[in-house]
């Protein structure tokens, strides 16, 4: 069963609970993807079960189509946060930043946003989020100034930095807790880059998170 864990391995005093993940943050991204720009966020939850450690292999789902690899910086939360607007709030309430993979069944997902179904499905599925330990804030560098990249079999398929986000890391926790009571262990994706794309058996995976690195592979 998947338990937070320090970068170093060191499990940490939080439980896993939801995660709270953001879609379309990166406009070359939502270019990619053919969508349109939205005026708020756009928001969607995978419950624990879909978190696992991505130093593991990955297992893709067998008999459902084509599974994406988005990369994204993840936010650990430390203390509870409900319909808060103060930024000093939020940034002490934050306990970590990792980096991990929201997985996507997108064959699964074109058919449920063409017959205006929910997301759920092609995105909360067991170990749809394979995730790093996590560093702690105070050890972390601005996080709106994080490089992110993802390579598959040593090829660039992703790269991006949190600078480029539509929606700010603390205004956009600001804008979940409104919605949705932020409690400790939970976890917030902020959204990918362009360059999504499919992953394979036996593919292996680089993970760059400034200046760390971690890899891992597809099973």
């Amino acid at each position: 069963m998947y338990q937070h864990h320090d970068w170093q391995g060191a499990l940490l005093d939080v439980s896993a609970n939801k995660v709270v993940c953001v879609g379309s943050n990166y406009a070359e991204h939502v270019q990619e993807m053919n969508a349109k720009q939205h005026k708020e966020p756009v928001i969607f939850i995978k419950p624990e079960t879909a978190l696992c450690d991505i130093t593991q292999p990955i297992l893709l789902p067998k008999g459902l189509g084509t599974v994406h690899h988005e990369i994204e910086l993840a936010v650990l939360i430390g203390t509870t946060l409900k319909q808060e607007n103060d930024q000093e709030r939020i940034k002490s309430a934050i306990k970590g930043f990792a980096v991990a993979l929201d997985l996507t069944l997108r064959d699964l997902q074109q058919t449920l946003k063409a017959s205006g179904q929910p997301w759920e499905k092609s995105k909360a599925f067991d170990g749809a989020c394979p995730i790093s330990g996590f560093i702690a804030a105070h050890e972390f560098g601005d996080p709106q100034k994080a490089s992110l990249s993802l390579l598959v079999n040593n090829e660039i398929r992703q790269e991006g930095n949190t600078a480029d986000m539509l929606t700010a890391i603390l205004p956009l926790i600001s804008y979940i807790s409104r919605f949705f009571t932020l409690r400790p262990g939970d976890v917030i994706l902020t959204g990918t880059p362009k360059g999504v794309g499919p992953l394979k058996v036996n593919d292996e995976l680089t993970l760059h998170l400034n200046d760390r690195i971690l890899k891992t592979r597809v099973i």
